[in-house]
């Protein structure tokens, strides 16, 4: 197995993921009048008209939040407003502005010190794809035959009353799937993954990379990547175990589902939809656990990999693929709170879904691409914003919340406490999802000595270390955070 090493900056970076089509949009992009209202609930198919102007307009406000990377849902050219049904890889969507945008967007960042992740959707193109729509139109005589799985003619793209006859993404006629065990298919993923990072991006994050199973497919990627840029980032969407990627030798981290699950199960509570929870998706933040089954879950996923990849995999509460946090729990607040002081302290790379830090509330696809409502911050969540940012805030004070070991200290039905250790800094951390105040006991043996006083760097009030453990009131649905440091 080869020596893990993965990207250093990613250790100490808070994600923001941006679902271009509805951040923001500008007036420096020539828009097509059939747009949906800015402030109407999205639909599957209509466009908002977001653009990556857009972006550069409100960096102050991502970067006021803390944030120091965007991680952005797809860019390139396509004919749906999610652009997950790629036409051309070297083309950034017109209505985003096309590629002069992108770097506009990609100076603006950089100079900010700020990190952009763009998502790569190799496993499948689109039916506008140049390639396949030469094999629509030419059939059995298209120089791109072998360049995507046929079986049978005709080709049915458009239609369901006849079979598609080629392979397709979950069977999804619009999504035909790249033959990626042909060699020439390969090389054309793998030069545009090294066409952007020399454009100047700092990573990808992978669409659906499971789906792509030619051996040795995902080896290469990573040796082309690194090749190109040692320090990019190579992050899978992959919901489940993820062990066989996680060995050095293919990704550097994954999209962290196996942490959102027991922290939503944890923090939910009797709050939990079970509609919003379970439907569609790949992972099963339901029914709700207690303090001791969420302690075996994060035990268990923190052994299963590398510590080198545990520091970077990026951790996540919602996404453009789930509902929305806040809609799971039926807009119960202190289950967002709680969830977001165990985001923030948690080891690897907290990704925060833009709008989730003002409150932004939102069902299943498409209802969770809700746009941002810049000229009516009345409607915003002031406290939700000022407790991320807080929250950030800590993260980024403190190196043992970005790099240190993770000690499990204490659990019960509604409460659950761990330490962050690395050198001289050292933290606790305690939530309590019950209803009620909960007077907790935390031992502190080899953390902290006797006599040790702690401030509450979040939360109210101090406490001492007596006889190896701090005593501490946790209050009812909320959280503590305890260092012996005042920063």
């Amino acid at each position: 197995m080869p020596m893990i090493k993965t990207p250093d900056w990613v250790k100490d970076a808070v994600f923001y993921q941006i679902f271009p089509d509805r951040f923001a949009k500008s007036d420096k992009v020539l828009k097509p009048k059939n747009l949906e209202v800015w402030d109407t609930p999205p639909t599957a198919q209509g466009y908002k008209g977001g653009d990556l102007y857009g972006v550069i307009d409100h960096l102050d406000h991502i970067q006021d939040l803390g944030a120091t990377a965007i991680y952005f849902t797809p860019i390139f050219q396509s004919a749906c407003n999610h652009r997950y049904h790629t036409h051309d890889y070297y083309q950034v969507d017109p209505l985003l502005g096309g590629n002069k945008a992108f770097y506009a967007l990609r100076d603006a960042m950089h100079k900010r010190g700020m990190k952009l992740v763009l998502d790569g959707v190799f496993n499948h193109a689109s039916r506008g794809n140049f390639f396949f729509n030469d094999i629509l139109e030419n059939g059995p005589h298209s120089a791109w035959l072998d360049w995507f799985i046929i079986h049978d003619w005709p080709l049915t793209a458009y239609s369901g009353e006849r079979p598609a006859n080629y392979e397709a993404w979950v069977g999804n006629r619009a999504l035909p799937k790249w033959n990626t065990d042909n060699p020439q298919v390969r090389e054309y993923i793998m030069q545009i993954a090294e066409h952007w990072l020399r454009e100047g991006i700092d990573g990808w994050r992978l669409d659906v990379p499971f789906c792509i199973t030619s051996p040795g497919f995902w080896n290469e990627f990573r040796d082309r990547v690194k090749a190109v840029n040692p320090e990019a980032y190579i992050v899978g969407e992959v919901w489940w175990d993820s062990t066989n990627y996680l060995q050095g030798d293919q990704f550097d981290a994954v999209m962290n589902y196996l942490f959102t699950e027991p922290v939503i199960q944890f923090c939910g509570q009797e709050h939990l939809i079970f509609e919003m929870a379970v439907n569609r998706s790949s992972y099963d933040p339901y029914p709700a656990i207690n303090g001791i089954h969420y302690a075996n879950k994060i035990d268990k996923l923190l052994s299963r990999y590398d510590w080198e990849i545990q520091q970077v995999q990026l951790n996540l509460l919602d996404s453009h693929d789930t509902a929305r946090l806040l809609s799971i729990v039926g807009e119960d607040k202190a289950t967002m709170r709680l969830a977001t002081i165990l985001l923030m302290t948690f080891p690897g790379a907290p990704s925060v879904y833009y709008g989730d830090e003002i409150g932004l509330p939102g069902g299943y696809d498409p209802d969770c691409r809700r746009t941002i409502l810049w000229d009516k911050p009345e409607s915003w969540d002031m406290d939700a914003l000022a407790y991320h940012k807080q929250l950030i805030a800590l993260r980024k004070a403190h190196p043992a919340l970005r790099r240190g070991r993770y000690l499990h200290l204490q659990e019960s039905q509604f409460t659950y406490a761990f330490g962050r250790e690395k050198d001289d800094d050292k933290l606790i951390v305690a939530v309590n999802v019950g209803n009620k105040a909960q007077k907790v006991e935390i031992p502190v043996k080899g953390l902290f000595p006797d006599g040790t006083a702690l401030k509450m760097l979040y939360g109210k009030g101090s406490a001492i270390v007596e006889g190896g453990v701090v005593k501490v009131n946790l209050p009812a649905r909320d959280g503590l955070i305890l260092s012996e440091s005042s920063a």
